[in-house]
């Protein structure tokens, strides 16, 4: 165990029977916990505003969303160096470490939450390095993708990524309940609004343990960073990790080519965020749609720039992935359906708190949304639904796409992502224009349980499409790429939610998806699908 594996062929059945499947399933099931911890610190601030909100944390609830914005630019920008990491450093090396890095923002959130007057600057900070669990996304499933065969492609990386994002809703409903319990040696602070959690409704008035958000995560890092040093390996055959190099070597590249997607990540950050009071900015607030793809040049370019020579070439032949075609339209593809998951994902809790838990109502002749609604539902209680259910549907995706074609499934799920993104879209704006919102709640929820579960399909037909597309070679760095754009949902939608929420039109962020999806299926059918596709629903 934890030694390097030479002439690894998963596609030799002699040797998968032997002992690869046994190899490729012990790697794969300490992959999921480490994937699964690193999901939940990248997106814990989604639970953890709830509560600031409830706390009456000093920080104006709409600057709240940015902690969740920063934390999916940043968690998306270091899934692009992340993307070539397993072939310069190795998998377990990789994994390994940028497990043992979630420990940093998961102790420094604990301690900042200590304090209800820590200022938004130091959350940002916080947030920003969250985003190591975001990128790492992107080298787990690339380095699971070398232990499986192409004909169970599906279900490998179904579960490595479907039970890895029940981070998310592991996330959801750990932190409410450790919240309850005095642990860590955590600071007591009182509710000032009615909070809840899976079991129920906490009154006003409740003892909460809000800093256990952060420390419990490092409780469960600990043994997990020691089973992926001595149970996972790394792949050295040409086609996967031919120059590791040391330990000390390999781990200067991985935290080398992070530290150029932090830089590039915050640099982008300050250009977009807007000037508020104790945040920190520029003061510029470019346009995120121009800070986004520059953000995303700019870190492919870093890295080829500003590294040695000997990733320069490692990094020449993984980047012939831009070349290929199908590269653009599983990049587009997988944003519809991970970008999707991952963002309401994000901020699924808080939307339903400022949407459900306040009254909409005209107060001499003008329109509020800050009348605190006490029949509302709690956000905490509902908030892990719908990432459970995408969850819990994707490796079922991937079963169903092996079996009758991943283009298929993907145009399918698509059709009904447009319609429900509309139906959420309707109850949304219903519910945001009346005194009475929680008369909304019930057809607004089931719509986007409705389309967390076609996001989770989703997810697994690409997957097949991805390993079914391109060789064996290509199919890791694609799977790293897609998934570092997709993410970027992560930062996008919470951010066009807090616009929309802002403007009093958050029916139009809805719409917007719906459009988006539109055109996907019109990708999607061109080339994978129609008559003449350029590979018939692989």
């Amino acid at each position: 165990m934890g030694q390097d594996l030479k002439n690894w062929d998963p596609e030799n059945k002699e040797q998968w029977e032997s002992f690869g499947k046994k190899i490729a399933n012990r790697n794969l099931w300490i992959s999921i916990p480490c994937l699964l911890c690193g999901f939940a610190v990248w997106l814990y601030w989604g639970t953890i505003t709830v509560q600031m909100v409830n706390l009456k944390f000093p920080i104006p609830k709409g600057e709240l969303f940015t902690l969740m914005g920063i934390a999916g630019l940043s968690g998306a920008t270091l899934r692009i160096p992340s993307t070539f990491l397993i072939r310069m450093a190795g998998g377990r090396n990789t994994i390994f470490l940028t497990t043992a890095l979630l420990i940093l923002p998961a102790l420094g959130t604990g301690f900042l939450l200590n304090d209800i007057n820590t200022p938004l600057w130091k959350f940002q900070i916080m947030a920003l390095l969250s985003g190591f669990g975001g990128g790492n996304f992107a080298s787990s499933m690339s380095n699971i993708s070398y232990f499986f065969p192409k004909r169970i492609q599906g279900y490998g990386l179904g579960m490595n990524a479907g039970l890895g994002n029940f981070g998310v809703t592991t996330m959801q409903i750990l932190i409410p309940f450790v919240m309850t319990i005095a642990l860590f040696g955590s600071t007591a602070m009182v509710l000032k609004v009615t909070s809840g959690t899976l079991i129920g409704k906490i009154p006003a008035g409740t003892e909460t343990y809000i800093a256990n958000a952060g420390f419990i995560w490092v409780v469960i890092l600990i043994p997990l960073v020691i089973a992926a040093w001595f149970g996972m390996n790394n792949i050295v055959d040409e086609h996967v990790s031919p120059n590791i190099g040391g330990t000390m070597a390999a781990f200067g590249k991985i935290l080398g080519m992070l530290l150029i997607g932090l830089v590039t990540a915050s640099i982008g950050l300050l250009f977009y965020l807007p000037v508020t009071k104790g945040g920190i900015s520029l003061g510029w607030s470019v346009n995120r749609w121009i800070v986004l793809p520059l953000v995303v040049i700019v870190t492919v370019y870093a890295l080829k720039i500003f590294t040695p020579g000997s990733i320069k070439s490692s990094l020449d032949r993984q980047y012939k992935i831009f070349k290929n075609k199908h590269t653009w339209a599983m990049t587009v593809i997988y944003t519809m359906t991970f970008g999707s998951f991952i963002g309401f994902a994000a901020s699924f809790g808080l939307a339903i708190k400022l949407i459900f838990g306040f009254k909409h109502m005209m107060v001499d002749g003008k329109m509020l949304h800050d009348i605190a609604n006490p029949e509302g539902p709690s956000a905490l209680m509902w908030a892990w639904t719908g990432p459970f259910i995408g969850a819990l549907i994707r490796p079922v995706g991937g079963v169903i796409a092996d079996k009758v074609g991943g283009a298929l499934v993907t145009q399918i799920i698509s059709a009904v992502m447009v319609l429900s993104s509309v139906g959420v879209a309707y109850f949304m704006h219903q519910a945001y224009g009346s005194a009475t919102p929680q008369d909304y709640f019930v057809p607004f929820l089931i719509l986007f349980l409705i389309l967390f579960t076609a996001t989770g399909i989703g997810n697994g037909s690409t997957f097949r499409t991805i390993a079914m597309v391109f060789d064996k070679e290509q199919a890791g760095p694609v799977l790293g790429w897609t998934s570092a754009i997709a993410a970027y949902g992560a930062f996008i939608i919470p951010i066009e939610f807090k616009g929309q929420i802002k403007a009093t039109t958050p029916e139009y962020a809805l719409y917007g998806f719906a459009a988006f999806y539109l055109v996907c299926i019109i990708i999607n059918w061109w080339f994978y699908l129609r008559k003449n596709a350029y590979v018939k629903n692989p």
